[in-house]
């Protein structure tokens, strides 16, 4: 939220001696000493008035997984393995998945205890392409490339999926590129031509590529960069 409501919201100060305490000068965020109210303050900021500390904050975690097959992307399940299974992490009960796969879809995913962050990463809005690896059970024609950039309809829904971009690798398998990220999206876009979708795989999410150096099951955590280079706006 602002730093001004934040600071408004604390038992100490209202809202006129907030925005006094940022005339003057005396808040800081994360030991940068602020003035504008608007200034983004998070749940994993730390904020001080003066000598006063009224919020320490906690660190911001953010990790790529490569998950395998027959893995559930959820963070607790009474039947399967999680993706939250295979992380050897202190308080894996404070992280989330930012964008699911299906059970037996492979690949690419983020994981973080960051709301604001995966959020708009999720968001329709943001419009990130997602890129997958799909193997077919029959093949794959010029056809599905004219049909996938005009869109797919989806009865259940009654809605056109936007325009996705395929590239064909060979008879029965492609490279497809997607904005969205709806039930079952790929595989009922095959299914449009009755083609059943027998290997899926996310290679990556906007300009994040799925490490080569990890095998099915591993993880590490993001560089500060690969974090930044989604660039979320300020929360409000």
């Amino acid at each position: 939220m602002r730093v001004d409501r934040f600071l408004s919201n604390h038992p100490q100060f209202n809202r006129q001696q907030a925005r006094l305490l940022l005339i003057e000068r005396r808040v800081r965020v994360d030991g940068q000493t602020v003035s504008d109210p608007h200034h983004d303050v998070r749940e994993f900021s730390r904020v001080e008035v003066d000598d006063q500390l009224l919020q320490a904050g906690k660190p911001a975690r953010y990790f790529m997984l490569h998950k395998p097959p027959g893995c559930v992307s959820a963070t607790q399940d009474p039947e399967h393995p999680t993706v939250l299974d295979l992380l050897d992490e202190a308080d894996k009960h404070d992280l989330h998945i930012a964008g699911r796969l299906d059970f037996n879809t492979s690949g690419l995913m983020l994981i973080t205890n960051d709301g604001h962050w995966s959020r708009h990463l999720t968001q329709p809005q943001t419009k990130l392409p997602k890129v997958y690896y799909v193997e077919t059970e029959q093949e794959i024609t010029d056809d599905y490339i004219t049909r996938f950039e005009q869109g797919v309809y989806f009865a259940y829904e009654d809605l056109t999926t936007l325009p996705a971009t395929l590239e064909l690798l060979g008879p029965r398998s492609a490279r497809l590129s997607i904005v969205e990220g709806r039930y079952h999206q790929v595989k009922r876009m095959f299914g449009y031509f009755d083609n059943k979708v027998v290997r899926l795989h996310r290679e990556r999410i906007g300009p994040l590529l799925l490490d080569s150096q990890l095998a099915p099951g591993e993880y590490r955590a993001l560089t500060a960069r690969e974090v930044a280079c989604f660039k979320p706006g300020p929360a409000v």
